[in-house]
């Protein structure tokens, strides 16, 4: 008879040769639970997906309000439903007036390959900017203006057009003219190993696209929802607002779903010239809106933002001390610890898997593992990881 883990390597798509395969149970809070009953505590929150803790009571409840309503009705844009409805007023609460439109789809990466087409759409131009280092997605257009090349060469070719400019630079900016379109950026960068833009560039930003009528683009699917110590990672950047904002992972409340937000003149070019000129079957189905919503009322009134900079500010002084560590970059809960070499990652991340923690990598900086926790961890629980990750910085360190 086939085991579960039987079943996942062979009946399911594999994404890597090595998978964690703990077998999941159950999860709650902070923490996840295998079917042996260990404990993990989950200092990666999926990805920056589960930002308000594992099965968080209020998305739990909103779920099953929705479920006891509808599903799914009808392709998305037909039917007027509350939980879309409330989804949008919500969001647009949170944002400056200028960003008042919102078009729900099912992941962030289907939120940049919308905003890609809208950028064409609105300025009738066809080169996107991006940047090196940028992470974006793994669908044809998202993963074109994407810069890791060892993932994009066997899918070539790719979309034409695409540019790229260094993250954080103010001389490439030059590089932005009348043919783009738009550029594309992540005011903090996740997958480079959390490359946090200076205000200097990101307001220079601003300004060269609006003197060239460049759209800017913040793809906020990682570093958005309160990972970084602010409901939105722009608002670190309060002179640099974008023309189009996209947002994933953490928005769902552990559920699946992206959203592309821009000014409600914007968005409208997407019903003319051609009619549905962008479309989504399961964009903004009401059960997920209905945990998005939940999530966002959770961020807005639970979460203290100077809480957050705290437990960031002492995970971060407690580990950045220690004689493996060459540097943190964290802002917020959005950390990314670098060592001196990809085997010292990996031991380090096996060690703290071992002593029931979870830890991970990035796609594009191997000399660096990353932490994203719950921002309502507890302090306590912060203790705990600092202990855990320190006892696995003193195995790899023994071994040098």
């Amino acid at each position: 008879m086939d085991t579960s883990k039987d079943i996942f390597l062979n009946r399911l798509g594999q994404t890597s040769p090595f998978p964690f395969l703990i077998e999941v149970s159950h999860a709650d809070g902070s923490y996840i639970y295998d079917t042996s009953g260990k404990a993990y505590l989950d200092m990666i929150a999926g990805v920056a997906v589960n930002n308000i803790g594992h099965r968080h009571p209020k998305v739990i409840s909103a779920i099953n309000h929705q479920l006891d309503k509808h599903m799914h009705v009808m392709v998305y844009g037909e039917f007027i439903q509350s939980a879309q409805n409330d989804f949008g007023k919500k969001l647009t609460s949170l944002l400056p007036p200028s960003l008042n439109a919102v078009y729900a789809v099912n992941s962030g990466t289907e939120a940049n390959e919308a905003a890609i087409k809208l950028a064409k759409r609105v300025t009738g131009r066809t080169e996107i900017i991006s940047c090196i280092g940028a992470y974006h997605g793994s669908t044809n257009g998202s993963l074109s203006i994407s810069a890791n090349e060892v993932k994009k060469t066997a899918f070539r070719p790719l979309l034409p057009d695409i540019r790229f400019i260094k993250h954080n630079d103010l001389a490439d900016l030059s590089q932005i003219s009348t043919k783009t379109a738009a550029v594309i950026i992540e005011p903090i960068q996740g997958d480079a190993g959390v490359r946090i833009a200076d205000e200097v560039y990101l307001q220079t930003l601003r300004k060269v696209c609006d003197d060239h009528g460049v759209l800017l683009i913040y793809d906020e699917i990682q570093c958005g929802m309160g990972r970084t110590g602010k409901l939105f990672a722009f608002e670190h950047y309060p002179n640099a607002i974008p023309d189009i904002l996209t947002l994933g992972k953490a928005l769902g409340g552990g559920m699946p779903i992206g959203a592309l937000v821009a000014n409600q003149t914007l968005l409208k070019t997407f019903t003319e010239k051609p009619m549905l000129g962008h479309i989504t079957t399961f964009g903004g189905h009401p059960v997920i809106c209905a945990a998005a919503n939940a999530c966002l009322a959770v961020l807005e009134y639970e979460i203290d933002w100077s809480d957050v900079k705290q437990k960031g500010d002492f995970i971060a002084a407690s580990l950045e001390t220690h004689p493996l560590v060459h540097t943190i970059r964290h802002k917020g809960l959005m950390f990314a610890i670098d060592l001196t070499s990809p085997e010292q990652v990996n031991l380090v991340v096996k060690y703290c898997l071992e002593d029931g923690l979870i830890a991970f990598w990035f796609l594009s900086h191997p000399y660096s593992f990353r932490l994203s926790p719950p921002l309502n961890i507890s302090m306590i629980d912060c203790e705990k990881a600092v202990n855990i990750i320190l006892n696995s910085f003193d195995k790899v360190y023994q071994l040098k």
